[in-house]
């Protein structure tokens, strides 16, 4: 499988889903490191190197992968290493990695490992909708998988050791991605978020930790992983994210009912501005894109179906337009190469 199969499909978090509305998708990632060998961050090449041909065929093997595809960050050009990163496959760290370092994924893209980034191994699993427990049972069986074929480093008192103190214990991070336009319009985003970060939970951008927010777009997930259960863990984002479901639910409404035309107003900016500009950032793309997904999701534009503008999301990103083009574009004309594709998609 080469990144060109990859580029045909919609990727695991864009997927359609039963309802996908406000939750976008879910994502469970777990931090592993191997016993007796030195973190990625204190390896060397060498054995950054023989710690990914040790895995890689393991991996390979696993039915849970199965089909797999492979990717070392070393036979990867830089576009196509971006090309990974906007599709939530590797991290931004692991993007300005080399030799030694590599991607394994299902080539549906739903279940991944990324091979010595900050820690040995990083897995995850991704899903549209609200699905966290359901995905947790898959990352679980792929973690005894590996666990049967390679030793773990693991402390009987604090858990599994990780290069990140702040992962220690679990392992896991479990996050949600959300579309709250509704909250944002009605200036009532703000003490949502503040009570999410007041009970241990983070919440960060599209593109995750260091990133500010676009598009609405937010990513909810938790930052204690030392002293639960995972399983804890997963059932009390959820019970988190349903509440934040519902007062996003209650903004829609009630910007239907005391401001329609501002919404409305809102909706066909959107629409016009995406139908008709010649250059657009793929910030204001994503920020435009968020508008014309509200008004398809209320009902106000009856003529485009969610997944499209969903499709945009990604495609819109610098190397998806690049890879797009097959050739390298520079900031200005990635906007104007974004214009066209955004108006022939919308048209």
């Amino acid at each position: 499988m080469t990144l060109d199969d990859l580029l045909s499909q919609p990727g695991a978090w864009l997927a359609p889903g039963a309802d996908t509305a406000t939750v976008i998708s879910s994502r469970v990632r777990l931090a592993r490191n191997l016993r007796d060998s030195a973190f990625p961050g204190w390896a060397g090449e060498e054995e950054c190197e023989k710690i990914w041909r040790r895995l890689q065929p393991i991996l390979q093997g696993l039915p849970e992968l199965a089909p797999a595809a492979v990717f070392g960050m070393a036979d990867l050009e830089e576009l196509e290493r971006m090309i990974l990163f906007e599709r939530h496959l590797i991290s931004g760290e692991q993007a300005h990695k080399g030799r030694g370092s590599g991607l394994v994924t299902a080539q549906d893209e739903s279940i991944s490992v990324m091979v010595n980034e900050e820690d040995h191994l990083r897995l995850q699993a991704m899903s549209p909708g609200l699905a966290l427990q359901a995905i947790w049972q898959r990352m679980h069986a792929l973690d005894h998988a590996i666990e049967r074929q390679v030793p773990y480093a693991f402390s009987v008192k604090l858990g599994y050791l990780t290069a990140c103190p702040t992962n220690v214990g679990t392992g896991l991070r479990a996050s949600v991605m959300l579309h709250l336009p509704g909250l944002v319009l009605m200036n009532e985003l703000n003490p949502v978020l503040k009570g999410l970060t007041k009970i241990g939970l983070a919440v960060r951008g599209l593109w995750g930790e260091g990133t500010e927010a676009a598009g609405n777009l937010f990513q909810i997930s938790n930052q204690i992983t030392l002293g639960d259960r995972e399983e804890n863990i997963i059932r009390h984002i959820e019970q988190i994210v349903l509440e934040v479901v519902e007062h996003e639910r209650n903004a829609r409404a009630r910007l239907l009912e005391r401001k329609d035309l501002v919404l409305r107003d809102h909706v066909g900016r959107a629409f016009g501005i995406l139908t008709h500009a010649h250059l657009l950032s793929s910030k204001e793309a994503l920020d435009l894109l968020s508008g014309l997904r509200l008004g398809i999701d209320l009902g106000i534009i009856k003529d485009l179906d969610r997944l499209t503008v969903d499709r945009l999301l990604l495609l819109t990103q610098p190397a998806h337009l690049q890879k797009r083009e097959a050739r390298s574009l520079k900031p200005k004309d990635r906007d104007r190469v974004r214009a066209q594709l955004v108006r022939t998609q919308l048209s």
